[in-house]
């Protein structure tokens, strides 16, 4: 049952994650490629505080879209200084080093100075690795095994390796997560994550990066929680759904064992494996608030990071009203249980027209309601804001409140009448809705 389990988990994450992976078929050898100086990029803009929220790039984005996209996105992800997130291979990034000691950072500098350009505040991912350390040929690269390989421990000193020419290469980056989901780490034999061959892969890493700068900061595990309705016994379950308790054997196995973190990262989703978003679409957001919860008490108050977190069935029917609502509520629910990061994964396409949850049109880069819930959200609940009450007379009706700025969701499919704040508003199905308050 619980392999079952296992299986129907991945082949959600799988659905949910389909359009951001590289889409490269087959493998390709490597291309010489001249020696390319590290470029020279603007520093991340001084913020009061960190942002909290921001995005990840993935397979398509703006940094080689055509000169109008590329500037309207520059304008729409930098309208309010966010987080935002690559990976060092995949997600739009080719092989960073094809053979042993040729480094190859095009794509990487590309996207960095796009970021950049965007007034990001840069956080790196160290995901995924070279195929020669993972049993394959130096000089060649098999996509389809970049998301299910890991590299063998007898490379993990030549990962961190690779981890310090990327800091070495970028060094206004001072946030990195160490690989991504466990991808290669899961144990058949044994029916469970590999914590143990990560966390000696992690150990390396984090030692390596703060040598390079004391003031990098690293964290990990980044292992994906799953959920079900009618899972094992785990000692974390509730209205959203089971826990695996195999997930979190990892991250306890890793907060015991590792040589030192910033923060601690995870993902999932409000999807359960085996029945979907219980006990609803919004009331499944839940999940995100108990694992938060959880992951504090375990790690003794360590800042809590969402690498990914996803809310909508792949084949789902919601409108694009219902989509930002779910995802407000989620956010909602981060800002709630003082979660320290949130990334979005960006669903983005090169293609025109309608994009579930894009944040900005692929053929003329305008922009997205996405793109507005999060500058909404960086701008008015960064990560130490002081959050307020806010009365409200229909639990269908959801808030947010700080000193300024109160954001209020309509979670029903059909207009509500109420009273928010001491205000009388009426809200269309799904909407999303700011209003001032207080002094501005």
């Amino acid at each position: 049952m619980l392999a079952v389990l296992l299986v129907a988990g991945i082949m959600i994450y799988a659905g949910m994650r389909t359009a951001s992976k590289p889409d490269f078929k087959g493998g390709e050898a490597a291309k010489p490629i001249p020696s390319e100086p590290a470029p020279s990029l603007e520093p991340p803009p001084a913020v009061d505080d960190w942002p909290r929220w921001g995005v990840t790039h993935t397979q398509y984005s703006a940094d080689n879209a055509a000169e109008p996209v590329r500037e309207r996105a520059q304008g729409i992800l930098g309208q309010v200084p966010m987080l935002q997130n690559q990976h060092i291979m995949g997600w739009g990034s080719g092989n960073p080093e094809p053979s042993p000691g040729q480094y190859n950072f095009r794509d990487l500098n590309r996207r960095l100075e796009f970021m950049a350009s965007s007034r990001a505040l840069p956080i790196i991912t160290l995901c995924c690795a070279p195929d020669w350390m993972k049993g394959g040929k130096a000089g060649y690269t098999d996509w389809s095994k970049n998301h299910t390989v890991a590299p063998d421990p007898k490379f993990f000193d030549d990962y961190a390796k690779l981890a310090v020419r990327v800091a070495k290469q970028y060094p206004t980056v001072k946030h990195y997560m160490v690989w991504n989901e466990f991808k290669g780490f899961w144990n058949p034999t044994t029916n469970r994550w590999d914590a143990e061959g990560y966390t000696q892969l992690y150990n390396k890493v984090y030692d390596a990066l703060k040598k390079v700068d004391p003031e990098i900061q690293v964290g990990g595990p980044y292992v994906p929680i799953d959920s079900y309705q009618n899972g094992a016994p785990s000692e974390l379950s509730g209205t959203y759904g089971t826990i695996d308790q195999r997930s979190l054997d990892a991250i306890e196995y890793w907060i015991e064992h590792k040589k030192g973190a910033d923060f601690i990262v995870v993902d999932g989703a409000t999807l359960t494996g085996d029945k979907g978003n219980i006990p609803d679409d919004f009331a499944a957001t839940g999940k995100f608030s108990a694992i938060t919860a959880w992951l504090k008490e375990k790690s003794g108050g360590m800042p809590v990071w969402w690498a990914e977190w996803y809310v909508e069935p792949e084949t789902s029917d919601w409108t694009e009203d219902k989509r930002l609502a779910v995802q407000a509520v989620t956010l909602m629910e981060f800002a709630r249980t003082e979660v320290t990061t949130a990334l979005y994964w960006s669903p983005q396409t090169k293609n025109p027209g309608p994009c579930r949850g894009c944040l900005w049109d692929g053929g003329n880069g305008a922009e997205l309601p996405m793109a507005g819930l999060l500058s909404g959200f960086t701008k008015w609940f960064p990560a130490s804001v002081e959050l307020e009450q806010a009365a409200v007379s229909d639990k269908r009706v959801k808030v947010l409140a700080q000193a300024r700025q109160v954001v209020m969701v309509n979670t029903a499919a059909t207009a509500v009448t109420a009273t928010v704040d001491g205000k009388q508003v009426t809200l269309k199905p799904y909407e999303v809705r700011w209003s001032g308050r207080g002094t501005t």
